[in-house]
């Protein structure tokens, strides 16, 4: 009986916090999600729901937090993802990689650790109308689509002032991943493309290093992007950890972990204005890049606080972004908090029920 007395409380809670921000959103939404912390975060409208990852574990909860089904155990790092209302289903970047990373997650996990040739990368397509219960079996929901594009660059081995090393333009894997109209498009463009942004090392002895990679799929047919495009940010600590497309801005939010070279500015987010087409271009500090490229220019640059660990544009100038932490008892949460975007260009956002 305390049990059903405390989540009626706080379901009321829930709705009364909805109703006090005047959008019908919920303030904010508290995920639990164990000992790794969470990758990315997309909400459903017309279910009223919340889905996340928590790296090993994809989850589809309730608007308190309550979690409604769940798949656990993956082994691997599943990322960032996106929601597509028509399709009902989730889209999110998945790696099996051989790195630091890959080898703590199979370790914690207890499962068979991946080598450096054996790694691999994949949109995961999770149908969320088969998400029923709880610990589903990952083939059960779940359809991957492997990126070879991404696979080839992590693997290979490159000569730079004659040194070889490893992980063309510094790829460690794939995590942010949205999905928008085509670059140089208007806002109105209803066709759907599947951009999947690259990790990148956070080497500052490298010079080859500083853009962040983007593919582009077209979102009917992911089995090779269509583009490949370039943004130079500056070297980033493990890339575009959440990409976002805003419909009300009409940009692409690039949310990174900061990177470390002094010679940058060093954001933790980025725009791209996607109604500017890209431009072919030389590669800047990428010796053995012989060819043009098509380069994305960022419009802004911000120091912002939150958004690698989820970044969910609700498409009426509300956000839901992830404000990751951790317990007293050691668990990795997120509150996940209700945004609204900011006519003050020193920040891209500011809390629902503050000013700017």
């Amino acid at each position: 009986m305390k049990r059903v007395f405390n989540v009626l409380l706080i379901t009321i809670f829930s709705l009364m916090s909805a109703i006090a921000s005047g959008t019908g959103y919920p303030d904010a939404i508290t995920l639990y999600g164990g000992k790794l912390h969470i990758q990315g975060i997309a909400f459903d409208k017309e279910a009223n729901c919340i889905y996340s990852s928590f790296t090993t574990a994809f989850y589809k909860s309730d608007t308190t937090g309550h979690i409604i089904a769940s798949i656990t155990g993956i082994n691997g790092h599943l990322g960032a993802m996106t929601y597509d209302a028509d399709s009902h289903k989730v889209y999110a970047t998945l790696e099996k990689k051989g790195d630091k990373i890959g080898r703590n997650i199979s370790n914690l996990l207890g499962e068979k650790e991946f080598s450096l040739d054996g790694s691999h990368f994949y949109i995961a397509e999770i149908d969320v109308t088969k998400l029923t219960d709880k610990e589903m079996a990952f083939d059960d929901v779940v359809t991957l689509h492997e990126a070879d594009e991404v696979i080839k660059d992590y693997t290979a081995k490159v000569n730079i002032n004659d040194s070889i090393v490893e992980h063309r333009y510094g790829c460690s894997g794939i995590d942010g991943i949205t999905i928008a109209p085509p670059v140089g498009s208007q806002r109105s463009d209803s066709r759907k493309m599947l951009y999947v942004a690259y990790g990148i090392y956070g080497d500052t002895m490298r010079i080859d290093n500083d853009y962040n990679v983007i593919l582009c799929y077209d979102l009917n047919d992911l089995s090779k992007p269509l583009h490949k495009y370039f943004v130079h940010t500056g070297n980033t600590t493990y890339g575009v950890q959440n990409l976002a497309y805003d419909s009300y801005t009409h940009q692409l939010y690039l949310a990174v972990y900061k990177g470390t070279k002094s010679q940058y500015p060093n954001y933790s987010l980025f725009a791209i204005d996607l109604g500017l087409d890209a431009k072919l271009s030389p590669l800047k500090n990428v010796p053995y890049e012989n060819n043009a490229q098509k380069v994305l220019s960022t419009c802004a640059g911000w120091h912002f606080k939150w958004g690698s660990t989820g970044l969910n544009p609700l498409g009426d100038g509300y956000y839901y972004i992830s404000e990751n932490n951790v317990n007293e008892k050691g668990e990795q949460y997120s509150q996940v908090t209700l945004y609204r975007h900011s006519e003050n260009q020193s920040t891209p956002f500011v809390h629902a029920n503050k000013g700017d």
